[in-house]
């Protein structure tokens, strides 16, 4: 039995369900299936770290990653569910980056993944999200870590702190290729958050951010750009943040989360943005189908 197999043997499967923003806390949905994890091979998408000839190199581990209920391609066959609510989460998103949708927004390329309160599950969706589009055949992800107060993606990934966003808006990284990391999975790299500094939020809503962030949306037209982001409510820069996307995908944590604080914190949104809302660690509902709901553009809810 391989190591993951063995992780996955021991944990049981999370499913997301995505609701309307007015009624999003109203919906339940029943998670928890247990099932064995035979392991499936992957080579084309698990590609061995030592076969990347670039300098800035990641091995992401997967075992850790599977254990704590994330798609790892060798084992998405036997993660069916939770593979399909990320299928239809990326539809909407890839097709407002690159459909019809994309001619009304700035940078539809650019999405960011944040919450109205601090941990409500909004990196594992992000995890989840850049790992579902990494399959895709004709696009890439880049994952950025800007919680910069409180990374920990690269926790998730099983490794420790290395260089990125904070010392390239610093000036002490002066290339982005020097704060983008190659990973294991083919087309997804990663730029993490870097060592917090006292000026760590106001980076955030720096010029040299504003920068960055054009030149990741137009560089490399097939190529997708997840901000893992600090909570609306309570960091003012993350609304400043906003204001350089062209998507925003809060998480909301069932029954924690009030409909009045989700609404507070789309108040802090752009009205142009292309905005969703996704239900996270959900355990009541008798739904059996999960579909993908509220995506609005340029409409806030009413209080």
């Amino acid at each position: 039995m391989s190591t993951i197999e063995r992780a996955l043997a021991k944990k049981k499967a999370s499913r997301i369900h995505e609701v309307e923003l007015e009624s999003a806390l109203e919906k339940n949905i029943e998670q928890k299936n247990e099932a064995e994890q035979p392991e499936i091979a992957n080579p084309q998408i698990n590609t061995p770290i030592s076969s990347l000839e670039q300098t800035n190199c990641l091995e992401i581990n997967l075992a850790k990653l599977a254990y704590n209920d994330y798609i790892v391609p060798e084992t998405m066959a036997d993660n069916r569910a939770l593979q399909e609510q990320f299928r239809q989460i990326k539809r909407k998103l890839l097709n407002n980056a690159f459909g019809v949708v994309s001619r009304t927004l700035d940078n539809p390329n650019l999405i960011m993944v944040t919450s109205a309160k601090a941990d409500e599950g909004k990196t594992y969706i992000a995890i989840n999200l850049a790992l579902s589009i990494a399959l895709e055949q004709d696009k890439k992800v880049l994952l950025i870590d800007a919680d910069v107060l409180k990374p920990s993606v690269i926790y998730e990934f099983g490794r420790s702190g290395k260089s990125g966003l904070i010392e390239y808006l610093l000036g002490e990284k002066e290339q982005v290729s020097d704060i983008i990391y190659h990973t294991n999975i083919d087309n997804l790299k990663f730029i993490p958050a870097g060592t917090p500094n006292y000026l760590s939020n106001e980076l955030l809503a720096s010029e040299r951010m504003a920068t960055l962030a054009k030149e990741l949306s137009t560089r490399y037209p097939d190529r997708v750009v997840i901000f893992d982001s600090p909570p609306l409510l309570g960091v003012t820069e993350t609304s400043v943040l906003a204001r350089l996307m062209g998507q925003v995908l809060i998480v909301a944590e069932e029954n924690k989360t009030s409909v009045n604080q989700v609404n507070q914190a789309c108040l802090l949104l752009p009205d142009e943005l292309a905005k969703g809302l996704v239900i996270n660690k959900a355990i009541n509902s008798q739904k059996e189908l999960y579909g993908y709901y509220g995506y609005g553009y340029g409409n806030k809810p009413e209080n």
